[in-house]
Order: C-alpha cells, then sequence, then structure tokens
C-alpha cells in the first residue's frame, strides 16, 4: 500500500530555522510507529516499529516502515531514539540497522534490554545510550529532556526535542493510572513546567481519543482474577502481550495466594520475562516458576499457564491449543483468560480462538465478559487534562487510525488550540514548523514495505492482488503445444484447475471453443505466445464468467516445438 498524494508536491528546502517533522508510520494506522525530525541538515528518528498483517494481506510476516525517504540520509541520522518496547514501536529496529548499524539506540533500560535480545536474534550489537526520567541529553542539534509515561510496559518515556525553531513534546503512548503497580506516575509536574516555558508542538497519542473519562487503574485487575482463580478447579491459562510486565505479575501474585505452580508458554513471553525479572522489573516469589514440561506432568488443579496469542495469532501457542495443535491439552473444566484487549482487526481470528476453546469445554473470560484488562492508552478526559497542561502553540494528533486523529483534533480544538493550528497529517505528509506556526508543506513517498519470510520489500501490491485472487478463487491452468514454425496447435490445449470449485470434466465444453479460437489465431497468422496466451484467458475467462459468475486466476502455458 501507499499513500499518494497528488495534491501535495515534494516539500520545498528546509528554512534555515525550520524544523521538519515527517511521519513514515502510525498515522491514519495503529502500528509501525516512525517520526523522522529534522533541523540543520541533521535527523532525529523517534520509534522504529512494525504493523502486522491484516487478512487482505495473505502470507505476509510483518508490514515495515518505508525507509526510502531516509536512503540518501542515513548518515544525517544522529540517533533513534524509543519510548518504550512494544512492537510496534521497536519492532523495526532491525532492519533499519542493516541499512546503517552504528545508528545510536536512545531509551530507558527494560526497552533497550528488550531490544537488545531482540536484535541478538539478527546478529546486531546495537550502539545504545541509556536514559530515565528527568534525564537531558543532547545529540547533534537536538536537545532532549525525558519524562516518565505510565503504559501497559515499564519504563516507557515521553520525550521534550528542543532546538532553535522550538520545542516539540511527544508523549509516546501514555496513561495517567493513578495507582500503578511500580508506583511510576505519568510526569504531570514535568509536563505542567514545560507548557509554561512554552511548546510549539504537542504530538500526543490518540488511540483511545474516541472514549470517555478516565483509565481504570491496573490494580482493579487484581481482584478479578482472584475471583477466576478461586472458582477454577482445573488448569487455568493466561493470554496477554509477551511484554505485559504488570499483568504478569499480578497474574504471579495471584497464583502464588492460590497455591499454584506457574510456566511460561511461547519463546516471546519466556524471552521477555527472562530479561523483565534479570533487571527486577518482575517481582517472582520463589519456587512458583517451574518448566512446561514439569507443568504438563502436574495435576492440572495446581498449574498456570501464562501465554502469548491474546490476539488470535495463527501460530501462537493460544490458537494452536484451540485447534488441538500443541503439547499443551485443553480440556473441559480449564479455565482461559484473555487478559488484553482487541486490536483493531484482529477480532475474527480472536472470535475464532474462544469457539474453538469453548468447544473443547474450557471456560472463556475476556474482557467483554470480566474486567481482565485495562487500557495502556488515555482516554478522552486525559487526553484534555493533558492539552490543559500543556497549552501547546501547535498540535498534531498521532499513534491512531483518522477517526482517533480526528477525535483527538477536536479535543484540542475545544482546549482553545486555534484551528488552524491543529495539524491533521498521515504516513509521508511533511508538517514544518516555521516561526511558531506547524503547517504542511509537501509529501513523501511513503507506503508499506512487506516482510514475508526471509525477503523484505519484494511483495508488490499486485502481488497480494494476485495470493488473494488464489485464495478466493483458485487457478485454472491452459497446456498449449505450438508448432513454432506454422503456429498450429500441435499438442492440447490441455485445462487443470485447483481450488475453483470447477469440476475438470466440465471443461469439456469449452475445448472446442478454445481450439476454434487457436484455430483462427493461427489462420490469420497469429503465432506469438503472449498473444495465444490472451486469447487463452479471454476464452476462458468469458466462460468461467457466464457459467460460474467466478474469476479464478487463468495461468495458460505455451510450449513451442
Amino acid at each position: 500500500m501507499s499513500y499518494p498524494h497528488p495534491e501535495l508536491s515534494p516539500p520545498p528546502p528546509l528554512p534555515e530555522r525550520g524544523l521538519r517533522v515527517v511521519a513514515l508510520g502510525g498515522l491514519g494506522e495503529i502500528g509501525r510507529n516512525m517520526t523522522v525530525f529534522e533541523y540543520g541538515g541533521r535527523l532525529l528518528i523517534v520509534d522504529c516499529g512494525v504493523l502486522f498483517p491484516e487478512p487482505d494481506q495473505p502470507g505476509v510476516d510483518l508490514i515495515l516502515p518505508d525507509f526510502g525517504y531516509l536512503e540518501e540520509r542515513l548518515d544525517d541520522v544522529e540517533a533513534l531514539v524509543l519510548t518504550h518496547a512494544h512492537e510496534d514501536h521497536i519492532g523495526a529496529v532491525p532492519y533499519l540497522l542493516r541499512e546503517r548499524e552504528d545508528i545510536t539506540l536512545v531509551g530507558s533500560r527494560l526497552t533497550l534490554a528488550l531490544v537488545r535480545s531482540k536484535l541478538t536474534e539478527h546478529r546486531l550489537d546495537p550502539q545504545t545510550v541509556e536514559v530515565k526520567e528527568g534525564n537531558h541529553c543532547s545529540f547533534g542539534p537536538f536537545e532532549l529532556e525525558f519524562f516518565a509515561v505510565n503504559h501497559s510496559i515499564p519504563d516507557a518515556l515521553a520525550v521534550a526535542i528542543r532546538t532553535q525553531a522550538g520545542v516539540v513534546l511527544h508523549t509516546g503512548d501514555f496513561k495517567m493510572d493513578q495507582l500503578p503497580l511500580d508506583g511510576r506516575l505519568t510526569d504531570l509536574a514535568g509536563f505542567a513546567r514545560l507548557g509554561t516555558q512554552g511548546v510549539d508542538l504537542l504530538m500526543s497519542d490518540s488511540t483511545n481519543a474516541e472514549v470517555p473519562g478516565i483509565v481504570r487503574s491496573e490494580r482493579d485487575i487484581a481482584p478479578i482474577l482472584d475471583e477466576v482463580f478461586a472458582s477454577a478447579d482445573q488448569r487455568i491459562i493466561v493470554a496477554c502481550f509477551a511484554s505485559h510486565v504488570h499483568r504478569v505479575q499480578q497474574v504471579l501474585e495471584v497464583a502464588a495466594k492460590h497455591r499454584r505452580k506457574v510456566a511460561f508458554v511461547g519463546r516471546s513471553m519466556v524471552r521477555n520475562m527472562g530479561v523483565a525479572r534479570d533487571l527486577g522489573y518482575l517481582r517472582v516469589p520463589g519456587g512458583l516458576l517451574i518448566d512446561l514440561r514439569d507443568a504438563e506432568e502436574m495435576p492440572p488443579g495446581e498449574v498456570v499457564l501464562i501465554s502469548t496469542g491474546s490476539q488470535g495469532e495463527p501460530m501462537s501457542a493460544l490458537s494452536r491449543m484451540a485447534g488441538r495443535d500443541h503439547p499443551i491439552r485443553v480440556a473441559a473444566g480449564d479455565t482461559v483468560i484473555l487478559a488484553s484487549s482487541l486490536i483493531p482487526g484482529n477480532e475474527t481470528a480472536v472470535y475464532r480462538v474462544i469457539n474453538g476453546l469453548t468447544r473443547l469445554g474450557a471456560r472463556v473470560v475476556h474482557k467483554e465478559s470480566a474486567l481482565v484488562h485495562v487500557s495502556g492508552h488515555a482516554p478522552a478526559g486525559e487526553l484534555l487534562y493533558l492539552l490543559n497542561l500543556v497549552r501547546p502553540r501547535n498540535f498534531m494528533p498521532v499513534h491512531g487510525e483518522w477517526r482517533h486523529l480526528r477525535a483527538h483534533a477536536r479535543l484540542a480544538a475545544l482546549t482553545g488550540v486555534p484551528s488552524q493550528r491543529i495539524v491533521i497529517a498521515e504516513d509521508g505528509v511533511v508538517v514544518d514548523l516555521v516561526d511558531g506556526k506547524a503547517a504542511i508543506t509537501g509529501a513523501v513517498p511513503c507506503g508499506y514495505v512487506y516482510v514475508d519470510g526471509l525477503t523484505v520489500g519484494e511483495v508488490t501490491e499486485s502481488q497480494l492482488k494476485d495470493r488473494r485472487i488464489l485464495g478466493e478463487e483458485g487457478f485454472i491452468s491452459v497446456i498449449m503445444v505450438v508448432d513454432a514454425s506454422s503456429g498450429k496447435i500441435a499438442g492440447g490445449p490441455e485445462i487443470h484447475a485447483r481450488g475453483s470449485g470447477i469440476d475438470e470434466g466440465a471443461f469439456a465444453a469449452v475445448l472446442p471453443k478454445l481450439e476454434e479460437a487457436l484455430e483462427r489465431a493461427a489462420a490469420d497468422g497469429v503465432s506469438d505466445s503472449h498473444a495465444l496466451r490472451q486469447l487463452a484467458r479471454r476464452v476462458i475467462g468469458k466462460w468461467v464468467s457466464d457459467n460460474y459468475r467466478r474469476r479464478p486466476m487463468i495461468i495458460p502455458v505455451v510450449v513451442e516445438v
């Protein structure tokens, strides 16, 4: 997919004291977050994440930001700032470092530790600078100040970027949980101080801009988990994001209270919780954790499994359990807790897993039936609070689909930000902050880059269209042997079908029509292979459409002898 902007030309040269902002992902979508800031010919990047594919993108593993804008300017990059360690913010880092290995990664302790464990799998050894809330540091012309923000992963940061063009506050992902498990509050006092000093551009998380009110506390989940554990007689399986340390912490504490042992299921869950435990972010009571093999041998009523797969991912542990393709066999009386949100687009996959588990006799508890999840993103009440604290001169909503960006823009207008200073952009659109005013000045090419197996960027939109046709309509192959000198048919044609829903015996009705068309073509002196393939495609395509109302892919093969 690309984002064409026919109404926008390439941006003009950046004025001497201007700051340029170009999002390469994260606008108009939930994922692929990546923003490039330019000042004085130097670049600073904030986040570099992935987007997960939808059902109409068959065979695609990940979707990356389009690095084309940076291709000729990688040496101008001062640093890559990572606000937190969710995949939609760090997942594309290995692919960017393949382009230039020595880009300095800037982030908090946990963020960098999780990134390093990911990069080790890609055989990359990054240069890193560890920061924490309250720290100030400079990279080229960019002066950075970091603020603590509360999110669904520890150690998340907001960043203020100071240049001669002004001050930009990028919130990263945040919420305002007033009773966080780790006691680390979103730094409202710091934001207020920055607002008093003057914020020229606020870029704020828009994910929950349509949701009224304020966020529920993570602590509210513990009593619900306690009730579910108390009523469960057999095995308990808790599915959540592999990065949600606080959610896992609560499950561990409730499991210990109910005298159950815990095993982690899924490679990313084992890896991330190992890192969090080693750094002290996850506190594990002694003797609580056991190996999965040992868990399989224990009585089901003494075990809790914490698994990946809360989004119904096809190869995740939970999906495989639902399909009886996993060593853990879900049985009647088991309890499965889906302790996460539903990412838009994943609903069908998640409900398929819920139905599969229920069919096996499990009790499935999810956010629509009990308070087993609270969001990591600020709803409208908290977004208004931030806008009123910061009082930005210009506002640009980020991290959200179009409906979220529009809703957040409306909130900004309600707090008094002038409409002409509210900039709603999408990926590839260039926003310049010049003389204290932010405005769209152009666009750069920016599209989806697909990862398919070991290939990056080789799958095109036309190939995805072919895959969709093959998946939905199947294909028909036509094999014709042609005399190279006369152009006459020397053998065949033979017609075969796969996945089209058409019995091969039915093709006897179209064979005479095809043979007749080929004979006419030969009489007219048409012997070009391409022309014969097109002819076969037209004849068979019309027959299939007229008789079956279907449009399978037709693959003609001409063999010259």
